[in-house]
């Protein structure tokens, strides 16, 4: 049986099931919801994923603003939930007071840094990915113009917009690579609207491949893309389906198996740093029959070939948050 107990003040809701034989999970997921058709909606992936393949019961939450994080936190370990897991960087500070007043409890946090002895940090390696669409958006282009719109203007972000930015070089040295964010406040993972006219505007500067890395922000750039008649290209999920024909590709990013995993360790999970790059799977880019006209062969086989280089350590790409510097990039 399931029981929906609202906390939290109206605009937040956590679903609590009853727990039969041992603790349940949790996932909370952070601002622009579960249905995001991105990042958050990744990690619900994962949770439905390992409810329906094991027939267990979750928590889940999502958030409406920043000031739920701590309380939301400590609701779940209070109900018992083990482990919480959490999507977002923004979870860090608050899981770092949380975590050692619930030692008993095992946390998980994707994509923020977090070093207790309760917590595991998932960290990954964005910059493969998106080294790999990178490439695919030079060969893609008609006009040697490309885009990059990001969400907030973060560090983590900057990985992706790097990344990028030397995939399209690699490709096509002479390139050249537009990029924009969205904000520098969580709104802006979920202004589709302002994403929409950040892509009108490299348009207009000549891109016809442009790539979101900006949550729900990232809806209105392949939405604009797709009315003006240029490329785009997804993230985190695979946001081919989207508009068919008019997404290259997608970088993936395998929020899902992180969830998934976690749940599936329950109580067990074991803590520390997983980095998960693109040689265990952790990245990747998509391929579908949506975007299947569009990527040529050539395409593909330079793409696979920088895959398995860099899968196998042959080439490195430069990581911005390894030295905030991006040398082919300037943001």
């Amino acid at each position: 049986m399931t029981i929906t107990q609202k906390f939290l003040g109206a605009a937040a809701t956590l679903a609590l099931t009853t727990a039969i034989a041992h603790a349940e999970p949790a996932v909370i997921f952070d601002l622009g919801g579960k249905f995001d058709k991105s990042f958050n909606e990744a990690a619900f992936e994962g949770a439905k994923r390992w409810a329906t393949e094991t027939g267990g019961t979750y928590k889940e939450l999502e958030m409406q603003s920043e000031a739920q994080r701590e309380q939301a936190l400590r609701r779940l370990a209070e109900t018992g939930a083990n482990p919480i897991v959490m999507t977002g960087f923004a979870f860090g500070d608050v899981l770092n007071q949380v975590a050692p007043d619930y030692p008993d409890t095992k946390f998980s946090i994707i994509d923020g840094f977090v070093e207790q002895p309760n917590v595991r940090t998932i960290l990954f390696a964005e910059h493969e990915g998106s080294y790999l669409v990178g490439m695919m958006a030079a060969m893609a282009s008609k006009t040697g113009t490309v885009g990059f719109i990001g969400g907030m203007d973060i560090p983590l972000i900057r990985r992706f917009g790097c990344g990028y930015a030397q995939g399209v070089m690699a490709a096509k040295a002479d390139a050249k690579v537009i990029a924009n964010m969205t904000g520098t406040t969580p709104a802006a993972w979920n202004d589709p609207v302002k994403g929409g006219e950040l892509a009108k505007s490299q348009k207009s500067q000549g891109a016809d491949v442009i790539y979101a890395a900006a949550g729900g922000t990232g809806i209105g750039v392949l939405q604009a893309a797709a009315d003006e008649g240029i490329l785009s290209i997804g993230v985190d999920s695979n946001q081919n389906y989207m508009h068919p024909g008019k997404v290259l590709t997608s970088m993936l990013k395998r929020v899902d198996n992180a969830v998934y995993d976690a749940f599936t360790a329950g109580e067990a999970l074991e803590t520390g740093i997983i980095n998960m790059n693109l040689a265990s799977g952790g990245v990747g880019y998509a391929m579908d029959d949506n975007n299947k006209d569009l990527v040529t062969p050539e395409m593909q086989a330079a793409v696979d070939e920088a895959s398995a280089k860099i899968a196998s350590g042959e080439l490195v790409v430069h990581d911005y948050m390894s030295d905030n510097t991006c040398p082919a990039l300037s943001f």
